[in-house]
């Protein structure tokens, strides 16, 4: 699979989580969601970090710089939401505004990755290279999942 595909395919199933997470009534089903996406989200950033994000950055470009170096800003920003989900109560209105806010945030980070930086990749790095870089992460991406499991 190319990586861009792969991470494509992460991004959609984070956005599921979100909605389901969303329209979740109950605590318990809530805080199982967030754990779904918190997990998710680890791992996703955890490929971009530490494969396709390098891969992008070999480019050289200023514009393949600021496009990465913008990135894991949004990852930081991300994490500091992510590590104060599992102290809010599911039943207090600030749970519901993190969620929301969280959101949001993957929502802007995914449109300018789709729409900028991965035909950047695609273009620049060739297709062998895309697809070398998706069995990496796919690699990657089973590992996190059985450690999850």
């Amino acid at each position: 699979m190319k990586a861009t595909d792969l991470l494509k395919k992460q991004h959609r199933m984070v956005e599921k989580l979100f909605k389901q997470a969303e329209k979740a009534q109950e605590p318990r089903q809530r805080r199982q969601l967030v754990g779904q996406i918190v997990e998710a989200l680890k791992l996703h950033t955890q490929i971009e970090e530490e494969v396709f994000y390098p891969a992008v950055r070999e480019l050289g470009t200023s514009k393949a710089e600021e496009m990465i170096d913008e990135a894991f800003e949004e990852h930081h920003v991300v994490d500091l939401v992510l590590a104060e989900l599992p102290e809010v109560d599911p039943e207090d209105e600030r749970f519901e505004a993190k969620i929301t806010v969280l959101s949001e945030l993957v929502e802007h980070h995914v449109e300018e990755e789709e729409k900028e930086m991965f035909p950047l990749a695609e273009k620049k790095l060739g297709a062998e290279r895309i697809k070398e870089l998706g069995q990496q992460m796919e690699q990657m991406a089973g590992a996190g999942q059985r450690r999850a499991a």
